[in-house]
């Protein structure tokens, strides 16, 4: 212990100053803890003193290591699993309330303030984390907000992603992704990139993960190491014909049978079904709500589909507003082709037409979670109130959940959408979906 100032006491009013001293100077310290410390490429143990009743105050983890039934009895505790200098910031946080936050350690100290139950610190970091958060390091934060469970900064994080994703893929940290979060990444809708540019940033991936396993970097390796489902998710039929024959078709990942029906499908013979989604990315819409018309969704009512069943419903509101999209119910796992059509039907006018393929996923709700999917418009929709309109889509593939306990009019923001069973225009087969159980789980307004 270094020399310490006479009646130090009497020149620190408060109990956090004098705290602040005593484990700055490690003054009557009752427990050690030894604590690996980097030191370039070499590794050594570093001790932090600290007092057992001041660290059992500040955390229930310490007081049962300290106190409890099965407390330690030594004067020393080695913890393996953390650096030395972010438990130094977390015990200077717990003496102090005061906290050096950097870039090197803050995942390190949320690690420990989640393991040893001390949610201030925790909210400190992730503050700090959603400050420092943007695409060069979203990439690395993102699978420790998962692993912490932090709701708030993972979707910080996917928001950055949607947003910024052309510079978040060319990040170090894309590269070193797990599999699963790539693929996470590569279904999603609302990514705010071309293509080919996605195609590269993942065929690089798969690249560099060839370079770690010493394997070689063909084509079917690749295609091995990233999985089927990350191939599907990546919309070929989208790009440009010349991106697709100087870039895709050089990497060797596709199969003959896959790039015979994209160059179909690029050369205007839009009718051939790729098996790969056709439409392309919206991108990232941050100012929509979500308006769910149903009270729950039903399992065990599921609705059948094929190439010749429709499910319709009309509605009308009392606000003009934008429609982004609607959400369609699914089930888990599985992919969907969709035609969807939206009418004025009081003049007959035709205002949207879709087709593409959809692959599931989970998707939470105000009232639920739920598998399915959602389709979201390429051009600008504007509805008037007042005016009833028509949705109907034709569905083409397994069987899906359905809604129940659907009301008449839904309140979403300060628009008001009334929903009414449509009898417009069906021929063939339909699935009946109305106002209280079927289709159409959420609106997507502006």
């Amino acid at each position: 212990m270094s020399a310490v100032e006479k009646n130090w006491q009497t020149t620190r009013p408060s109990i956090r100053e004098r705290s602040k001293f005593m484990f700055d100077k490690a003054l009557f310290t009752d427990v050690k803890f030894v604590v690996p410390k980097a030191d370039g490429e070499s590794e050594s143990k570093q001790v932090i003193s600290a007092h057992k009743l001041v660290l059992s105050i500040s955390s229930p983890v310490f007081e049962a290591m300290f106190y409890g039934q099965l407390a330690e009895t030594g004067d020393s505790v080695e913890l393996p699993d953390c650096e030395y200098d972010c438990l130094l910031e977390l015990f200077r946080y717990m003496y102090s309330d005061e906290v050096n936050l950097s870039g090197s350690n803050v995942m390190g100290v949320l690690y420990l303030a989640t393991k040893y139950m001390v949610p201030s610190l925790a909210d400190k970091c992730n503050e700090y984390l959603q400050d420092y958060l943007d695409p060069s390091n979203v990439f690395t934060i993102l699978p420790s907000a998962q692993k912490y469970e932090e709701k708030n900064l993972v979707d910080q994080c996917w928001k950055v992603i949607d947003k910024q994703i052309e510079e978040a893929v060319k990040s170090d940290g894309f590269a070193t992704i797990e599999r699963s979060l790539l693929e996470t990444v590569v279904v999603r809708d609302t990514l705010t990139i071309e293509e080919i540019e996605l195609f590269k940033a993942v065929d690089l991936w798969a690249t560099k993960q060839c370079e770690k396993r010493g394997s070689t970097a063909d084509g079917a390796t690749k295609r091995r190491i990233l999985g089927e489902e990350v191939i599907k998710g990546i919309r070929f039929p989208t790009m440009k014909q010349e991106d697709f024959a100087t870039v895709v078709l050089d990497c060797e990942i596709l199969r003959k049978k896959e790039i015979v029906s994209v160059i179909k499908h690029l050369t205007s013979a839009s009718t051939i079904k790729v098996g790969i989604q056709e439409t392309k990315r919206p991108g990232f819409f941050e100012d929509f709500q979500r308006c769910c018309r149903f009270g729950s969704v039903s399992t065990s009512n599921v609705s059948r589909y094929d190439s010749e069943r429709r499910d319709a419903i009309s509605f009308s509101l009392d606000k003009d507003i934008e429609l982004r999209g609607v959400c369609l119910f699914g089930s888990e796992n599985n992919t969907y082709r969709v035609d969807l059509e939206i009418e004025n039907t009081m003049n007959s006018t035709r205002l949207l037409s879709k087709t593409g393929n959809f692959a599931s996923k989970l998707i939470h709700s105000e009232k639920y979670s739920y598998h399915g999917f959602e389709v979201i418009f390429d051009t600008k929709i504007i509805l008037a109130k007042n005016t009833m309109y028509w949705l109907c889509v034709v569905i083409s593939g397994p069987d899906s959940l359905c809604g129940r306990d659907g009301v008449s009019s839904v309140i979403c923001g300060d628009v008001t959408i009334t929903f009414s069973r449509s009898h417009y225009r069906f021929f063939g087969n339909v699935n009946h979906s109305d106002v209280q159980v079927g289709q159409f789980s959420e609106f997507l307004i502006a």
